[in-house]
């Protein structure tokens, strides 16, 4: 598996699992009607955010992950990064997320971040809530009912935070 930053030419195999993900509503804050142009502006960044994806060796795009500062760059809180992912769930179990993650993390460094954010961590996402936590993230605070789930009703959202 090769991660790389994305390109306009990646959209066409990121769109149709970020839409069936962001559609089941169950992990992603989005309208799950989002609009393709809507999701290809939130989620393919000009710099300085970034999008990258992995690929495996024929080139299908396993899964996606995005870095930005979680405040506007260049203003007091701009040095703390903030990041989403998408593994395409024909390809989950097999470390994508993980090796996503772990090129995030090193890639926010690299590029001068002190700290990582996340702000919207679904508490009922126990397969994500648990890699977080193995990459050394910590759930700083949980908002209550904030995420309404399909299928659990109105459930928390964690604020998951790790030092770079």
């Amino acid at each position: 598996m090769e991660i790389r930053d994305a390109t306009a030419d990646d959209w066409p195999a990121i769109w149709p699992f970020l839409r069936r993900i962001v559609a089941a509503s169950d992990t992603f804050s989005w309208n799950p009607d989002v609009s393709e142009e809507t999701a290809r502006a939130m989620w393919m960044h000009q710099p300085p955010g970034v999008t990258v994806v992995a690929v495996d060796d024929d080139g299908t795009v396993l899964g996606t992950a995005e870095i930005h500062p979680n405040q506007p760059a260049g203003g007091p809180a701009g040095h703390v990064a903030n990041a989403g992912f998408m593994v395409h769930p024909d390809h989950a179990g097999r470390g994508v997320g993980r090796a996503l993650g772990e090129y995030v993390i090193g890639r926010a460094r690299a590029e001068g971040y002190r700290a990582m954010q996340f702000n919207a961590v679904v508490e009922t996402n126990t397969r994500a809530v648990a890699l977080w936590r193995s990459l050394g993230f910590e759930v700083l605070a949980t908002v209550p009912e904030a995420f309404h789930h399909p299928d659990r009703g109105y459930v928390g959202l964690h604020v998951m935070y790790r030092k770079l």
